[in-house]
């Protein structure tokens, strides 16, 4: 009857990753299939659960990493972290003393500060954004960044 709850636990696990491709259960699916198997030849079943845990842990001690370089390559950086780099132009003189700045990316106005304070950047400069905090763009002129 083991086999069976192994054998169960295995396809959802795999279902669960096909459905999410997020490697969070393809571990747990390995352990399990390993699992099935001893129960298969007959081992008792804290074996079993003791294999589960082990193979399972092992695979994700090892693998991820590997998995997560190789794998997650295509994914591409949205949102607010896909700014970072790209080049905006300054709409409003940036100055950090004065609280002032906008720039334009990609068609789209926001407020900006200077990555130093003491820089001042007036309109027109093309800009570099280095980060983001909140809503406001933190950029550092073009030619300044290395």
């Amino acid at each position: 009857m083991a086999s069976i709850y192994w054998l169960i636990f295995f396809v959802v696990l795999i279902g669960i990753e096909l459905a999410t491709l997020a490697l969070t259960t393809i571990w747990f699916a390995g352990g399990a299939l390993v699992a099935f198997i001893l129960s298969l030849f007959g081992a008792g079943v804290e074996i079993q659960l003791t294999v589960f845990v082990i193979v399972s842990f092992l695979l994700l001690f090892f693998t991820r990493p590997w998995a997560a370089k190789y794998l997650n390559k295509r994914t591409s950086r949205t949102n607010v972290e896909g700014l970072i780099g790209r080049t905006a132009r300054v709409i409003q003189e940036i100055n950090n003393e004065l609280g002032t700045g906008r720039a334009i990316v990609g068609g789209q106005e926001w407020t900006a500060r200077a990555s130093e304070d003491k820089d001042v950047y007036p309109e027109g400069t093309m800009v570099v954004i280095q980060g983001v905090r909140g809503v406001k763009l933190i950029v550092k002129q073009e030619q300044e960044v290395m």
